[in-house]
């Protein structure tokens, strides 16, 4: 059974024509969503694989790499942290315009 989910206005009316329309990235969009679902808006932190979060949201390996390193590297929109190198990374939603 599916659950209501609460998106912050901004990731609909703001960050979807940023990534999709300006930066054309739809899927760096998709990894967002699907990633504010899993870490409950940002809330928490959850450990995934690339091959993992492409299975889950249907997307190709190379398409979520893309996407993680367009919403790490220049959007500053996700964190990522390794405990190791054999395990998963452990992902971290950020809203930077939520800062005060």
């Amino acid at each position: 059974m599916s659950r209501p989910i609460a998106l912050d206005p901004y990731i609909v009316d703001i960050l979807m024509r940023d990534l999709v329309g300006h930066d054309h990235t739809p899927s760096a969009f998709l990894i967002y969503l699907w990633l504010w679902v899993r870490t409950d808006g940002g809330q928490r932190r959850f450990a995934a694989s690339l091959s993992g979060i492409a299975l889950e949201t249907g997307l190709s390996k190379s398409s979520v790499q893309n996407s993680v390193r367009q919403l790490t590297s220049r959007r500053k929109l996700i964190s990522v942290t390794r405990d190791g190198p054999t395990t998963p990374p452990v992902y971290e939603v950020l809203k930077p315009w939520a800062r005060g």
